[in-house]
């Protein structure tokens, strides 16, 4: 048995088993990549390669966005800013059938946009639209279905932590890459709303509420203005405007920008205190350390695929299988779909970006586009049962069992990955953006 073969039965073999008996996913990674180089490299190299790779891979400038982000999305998650977002998501979404179920959608998108993570807004979100849906009459299967299918849609559209990493993995522009994300982003909270409106057409006790008044629809407007202007902040200076001005900080420094203004805004509004500080700052110490963490130890997995060239014989055998971008597009979907499932994002990214990323170059697909195939995998990924940590969050916060909520939650994953399709094999759709404010050229 060749080098490569060696190293992707003791990787495939070692993660999934430590997984299997309860260990954490980093430690499932880190583990059997270390023993791999340790076993083409010796033992005393070996060690030593694979605590290289762990500096390496966290010694990054732009790797501080993610914990900027993160403590940004604690605060805010902490601050009251998801009870704005639901007003002004109500006031928009009035005249709609299943108005209620529609604000939750639309929710989770302006949530997600500003926090970027998919558990936050199915938390947040979910804990005040579950007592209002239940009191108008809803299934609350379904209520709890149509929040866990629109919580990622945060991961998509920026800031988004998983689109961070792809970016370190890829070398790709963090600024296009956020652009990108816009259209599938809303593509995604766009299918749920669709689903939305035939379910709710059916039954007349869901029918909209009709238009707001003026004054009404002003203020939630006001009120959501501040936590929107986040967004706005953020956005333009990693990205500028063509024709006006360029960029004028970097995604970290945007980041410790967006910690400034959630922390500025929470004060305004009181809804945090200085000593609400120490808990939302160890909260987020948690996350971005798993995350970091896992980072540095997917890196040893990075180095040891590649020192045994298993992207090399992967790309060989795809290339002498089919010479078609659009068969190597689904056999790529139906690995990252299956793979994807026990996975998080974040590590499913680093250890799949390596592997696909020289074999899409040879297709001609822009790395940009990939990336926006490989996050909207994810996110299909994440509220696939049965390990979906946005399905439990969602089936919780609304007082129902797991299983309660995977039937109707069952027609939102088909229309997810009839949407994966179009975003697979129309690239515009993420391309345009970037493209259009001079962060891409060519194909």
């Amino acid at each position: 048995m060749n080098e490569a073969g060696l190293v992707a039965i003791i990787l495939v073999v070692g993660m999934f088993g430590l997984m299997a008996i309860g260990v954490s996913v980093s430690v499932s990674i880190g583990l059997p990549s270390a023993v791999c180089l340790v076993i083409l490299m010796g033992h005393d190299s070996g060690i030593f390669t694979s605590a290289q790779k762990i500096y390496n891979g966290i010694d990054s400038f732009a790797l501080l966005a993610i914990p900027l982000f993160v403590l940004a999305g604690a605060i805010m998650n902490q601050g009251g800013i998801a009870s704005r977002l639901i007003g002004l998501a109500k006031a928009i979404t009035g005249p709609m059938p299943g108005a209620l179920a529609q604000t939750n959608v639309l929710a989770n998108m302006l949530f997600g946009a500003i926090s970027g993570s998919a558990l936050a807004g199915a938390s947040a979100v979910g804990a005040i639209m579950a007592p209002e849906e239940q009191k108008d009459g809803y299934d609350m299967g379904f209520a709890a279905a149509v929040n866990v299918a629109s919580a990622p849609s945060g991961m998509l559209i920026p800031p988004s932590n998983t689109t961070i990493v792809y970016a370190l993995v890829s070398q790709a522009s963090v600024g296009a890459l956020f652009l990108a994300g816009y259209i599938p982003g809303i593509l995604w909270g766009l299918t749920c709303m669709v689903l939305v409106y035939f379910y709710a057409r059916k039954r007349p006790e869901l029918k909209g509420k009709g238009f707001p008044k003026m004054g009404e629809f002003l203020a939630s407007l006001w009120g959501a203005l501040p936590s929107l202007g986040l967004i706005v902040v953020v956005i333009i200076g990693i990205v500028g405007i063509p024709g006006l001005f360029s960029a004028f900080f970097t995604p970290t420094e945007g980041a410790a920008v967006a910690v400034l203004y959630a922390l500025v805004l929470s004060f305004i509004y009181r809804t945090i205190g200085i000593k609400d500080l120490p808990r939302i700052l160890l909260s987020a110490t948690r996350t971005s350390s798993v995350v970091i963490f896992l980072i540095g130890l997917s890196s040893i997995m990075s180095f040891a695929m590649t020192f045994s060239g298993i992207p090399d014989l992967i790309g060989n055998w795809l290339t002498e299988f089919t010479d078609s971008p659009v068969v190597f597009l689904a056999i790529m979907m139906v690995i990252l779909l299956v793979i994807g499932i026990p996975l998080d994002a974040t590590p499913a990214v680093l250890i799949f970006t390596p592997i696909f990323l020289p074999i899409a170059v040879q297709y001609g697909i822009h790395p940009v586009h990939l990336g926006m195939m490989m996050i909207f995998n994810m996110c299909i990924a994440v509220i696939s049962p049965p390990s979906a940590p946005v399905l439990f969050v969602g089936a919780r916060v609304a007082g129902k069992k797991v299983e309660e909520v995977i039937g109707p939650l069952m027609p939102f994953f088909g229309a997810l990955i009839l949407m994966l399709l179009v975003i697979q094999y129309v690239p515009e759709l993420s391309l345009a953006l970037p493209r259009a404010a001079g962060l891409i050229y060519g194909a």
